[in-house]
């Protein structure tokens, strides 16, 4: 995926969940929107660089986007979670997620299951059962490990009951973490900070949902899923 022209700065903080004051190279402050709903833990590095996207449209009142962060060990995060879907559907189309290769048609945002939810990918094809994939955004790195999620999510739960009905009637239901954190290079539930998701976690793993995580190879120029990345249930004391 090639990102739009961005605009390297350096963070100075971020409030208020969807803002960032960013400072320029000419010394110049800025607020920027900021594109992700979660704690952004360990993805908040003051003094170091991000780089943010610039919107053409007059109605916006903040145009400029944080697209990427640089963590103090020069690791590149995708702050931007609203890329991850087309990210995958991109790695999908072309092939790169092996395990979802092979089917006719693909669709984004389709209404399905008993709790009013829209899955993020629903592949069909007339050989083969529906293949229904929720797509989550991993950026949180601690102690050597991707976990999912960042703060506690009600939502995500919901998904993981809505993938295992799924299963149950003999569908495929896969949860894909598209990995946006050069540094992470396996994924895990976080037990330590939801823990009734992790436990669901446990549960639709072992009901036959499907967890699959691939990297992205990232760059101020272009984002890229790359590789797979194994995925388990760690529960760490942190």
């Amino acid at each position: 995926m090639q990102l739009p022209q961005l605009t390297q700065a350096k963070l100075i903080k971020r409030y208020k969940r969807f803002l960032a004051d960013v400072e320029l190279d000419d010394g110049s402050i800025i607020t920027i929107h900021c594109p992700n709903t979660g704690s952004m833990k360990q993805c908040l590095f003051p003094g170091e660089s991000i780089w943010f996207s610039t919107s053409e449209n007059p109605k916006r009142k903040y145009p400029n986007t944080w697209e990427l962060a640089q963590t103090d060990a020069g690791h590149l995060i995708g702050i931007n979670t609203g890329r991850a879907n087309a990210l995958a559907e991109e790695a999908i189309t072309q092939g790169v997620i092996s395990e979802l290769a092979g089917y006719q048609h693909l669709k984004r945002e389709v209404k399905y299951g008993d709790e009013n939810s829209r899955i993020d990918i629903l592949l069909t094809d007339e050989n083969k059962p529906n293949c229904y994939i929720e797509v989550k955004s991993c950026t949180l790195l601690e102690q050597g490990i991707g976990f999912f999620p960042d703060a506690v999510t009600t939502r995500g739960q919901k998904h993981l009951r809505e993938l295992m009905a799924m299963k149950q009637m003999g569908c495929r239901a896969v949860l894909l973490f598209i990995v946006q954190h050069s540094g992470i290079e396996k994924v895990s539930p976080a037990f330590h900070i939801d823990s009734d998701y992790a436990e669901l976690f446990v549960q639709a793993q072992q009901s036959g949902v499907e967890m699959l995580a691939y990297s992205v190879k990232m760059s101020p120029n272009e984002a890229k899923v790359s590789k797979s990345l194994p995925v388990s249930a760690i529960n760490l004391k942190i």
